[in-house]
C-alpha cells in the first residue's frame, strides 16, 4: 500500500515527518510537496489550483502504472482540495485510489471554498496572528524575522490559490471511499462544515473527529494513524465481504 500525502496551505513535507512509522511495515508513506515548499522550495510557488492538480498528477505518473501496487490520499486543509481533485481526475482515467482522507477541510461550494478573509487583504502582522491562531506553524517561523520573510509569500499565494480555485462542478458523487477527519475545537472547519462533504462522496466510510484544533493530529498521531489504517483496511474489503 501507497499512501500519499498532502499538507496545508504553507505546509511542507516537515508537517509529516512523523507519520511512515505510525503505519504498518508494508506501507510506503510518502509527502508530494508544491512548487516553493520543501523540497522544492527552489520552484516558485503556484497560485492556481488547476496548475497545482496538473503538477502532483505529472509527478505521481510514473507511480500509477499498470501492475503498481494500490495507493490512498491523504490531504489536510488545502492538502484536501488537492487531494479531492486528484482522486476525481484520477478516477476520470480509470486509476482511482482505493481510499480518499480528506482533513480540516470543508466540501467545495458552487462559488469556491470558503476563507476567513482575502489573503491580499491581511497586512503582514495580521496574516502572521492568523497562522499562529491555527497552529501547525513553528514558533520559531513566525517570529524570526528572516524566515517569516521567506515563508509569508508561500503562504500568501496558498491562500489565493484557495481563494480563487474554482473546481469544475462534479457530475456525480465521487465512487471511491471516503473518510472525514477533523478536530473537535478547529475554529475554521468544525465537525458540520465536514459533513457537506456527504453530497460529493458516493461511499462515506466514517467521519473521525478527534480532539484538538485545526491540526488536531499533532495531539495523538498515534490515533490518527490507526483510524487511517483501519478505514484504509475497509476500503479493500470486497463489497461482498461480511459487515459491509
Amino acid at each position: 500500500m501507497r499512501l500519499f500525502l498532502f499538507p496545508h496551505a504553507g505546509g511542507s513535507a516537515l508537517m509529516y515527518q512523523n507519520w511512515p512509522a505510525q503505519f504498518p511495515a508494508g506501507w510506503r508513506v510518502t509527502t508530494l510537496d508544491a512548487p516553493g515548499h520543501g523540497t522544492l522550495a527552489g520552484q516558485p510557488p503556484l497560485s492556481d489550483g488547476d496548475a497545482l492538480v496538473a503538477h502532483h498528477l505529472d509527478r505521481l505518473a510514473p507511480e500509477l502504472g499498470a501492475g503498481e501496487p494500490a495507493f490512498a490520499l491523504f490531504g489536510h486543509s488545502m492538502g484536501a482540495l488537492v487531494a479531492y481533485e486528484l482522486a476525481r481526475r484520477l478516477t476520470a482515467r480509470g486509476r482511482p485510489p482505493v481510499w480518499l482522507g480528506l482533513s480540516a477541510c470543508g466540501a467545495p461550494r458552487r462559488n469556491g471554498p470558503p476563507v476567513p478573509a482575502r489573503a491580499r487583504e491581511l497586512s503582514d502582522e495580521e496574516l502572521r496572528r492568523r497562522v499562529a491562531q491555527l497552529g501547525g506553524t513553528p514558533p520559531k517561523v513566525l517570529n524570526h524575522p528572516g524566515l517569516w520573510r521567506y515563508f509569508a509569500p508561500v503562504i500568501r499565494a496558498d491562500l489565493r490559490l484557495v481563494e480563487s480555485w474554482r473546481p469544475a462542478p462534479a457530475g456525480e458523487p465521487l465512487p471511491v471511499p471516503v473518510s472525514l477527519f477533523g478536530g473537535a475545537e478547529d475554529a475554521v472547519v468544525g465537525p458540520a462544515a465536514l459533513e457537506r462533504w456527504s453530497g460529493h462522496c458516493a461511499r462515506l466510510l466514517a467521519t473521525h473527529v478527534f480532539p484538538g484544533g485545526h491540526f488536531y493530529f499533532q495531539d495523538d498521531l498515534a490515533a490518527v494513524a490507526r483510524a487511517v489504517t483501519h478505514d484504509v483496511t475497509e476500503a479493500l474489503r470486497p463489497a461482498s465481504a461480511p459487515g459491509r
